[in-house]
């Protein structure tokens, strides 16, 4: 199984990089930004194969495009259930963000359905064969943020979603194939990860492989020579 860094920016473009999503096979999602059905679409997934969208958090560069991610459904005649899997609040913010959008559009009865399951802090959830873990971190976005873990029958992968440094890290890039983690700023920055503490912590991860991401233009622009640093299109294979 792949996963695909379909999305590998921050809230505001950073690099000319699209915003947070990450493709495990051709049918989950981790986090979904604003720019993701574009995304998607530009590197040829298809948006009604997509089975399960796992949040880390409730911003709109992580959760903002859901709404369209199920309306392109609507309109494309989908049948296949979607399940969100997302923080405490995932439903009603939901809810809020489509009604913002497109009023009425929460309401609309369609050929599928939108079933929202809520973290509960490392309490693991299974949806078809991936197993999902959430660990809470330390970002405000106005409900609890987690690091996510998937276990699959391909492999297994983590990621940081948005924090600040908190050991909860190390459980949940434990022992997986791959690790993707937030390297948003340089220097230490609030509910960010910084490279600083990335390296201080480096050595002891347990993941067999850490590839940055949601870098901002600074951390771009820093020197990243020891690090791997994913784009939009990255593909690693579990």
């Amino acid at each position: 199984m792949d996963v695909t860094v379909v999305g590998s920016g921050d809230a505001f473009g950073a690099g000319g990089r699209f915003q947070t999503c990450i493709a495990v096979g051709t049918q989950t999602l981790v986090d979904c930004g604003a720019t993701s059905l574009t995304a998607l679409r530009q590197q040829a997934f298809d948006p009604n194969e997509i089975r399960t969208v796992v949040i880390t958090h409730l911003h709109g560069d992580h959760f903002g495009g859901l709404p369209f991610l199920i309306l392109d459904g609507q309109f494309r005649r989908r049948t296949q259930d979607l399940t969100v899997v997302g923080p405490p609040g995932t439903s009603e913010r939901l809810t809020t963000a489509m009604e913002t959008l497109y009023p009425g559009s929460s309401q609309v009865q369609r050929r599928f359905q939108v079933q929202v399951v809520e973290h509960d802090d490392r309490r693991p959830h299974e949806v078809d064969d991936i197993r999902i873990t959430p660990f809470e971190v330390r970002h405000a976005s106005g409900a609890p943020a987690y690091a996510v873990q998937l276990q699959t029958s391909g492999g297994s992968l983590a990621y940081s979603g948005d924090t600040e440094w908190t050991d909860a890290l190390f459980d949940a890039a434990d022992d997986v194939d791959l690790f993707l983690c937030e390297g948003y700023s340089p220097t230490p920055i609030r509910w960010h990860l910084d490279l600083e503490a990335l390296t201080r912590h480096r050595d002891s991860f347990t993941c067999r492989k850490l590839i940055l991401t949601h870098l901002s233009q600074s951390a771009l622009a820093a020197d990243l020579s020891t690090w791997q640093v994913a784009y939009d299109g990255l593909r690693v294979p579990l």
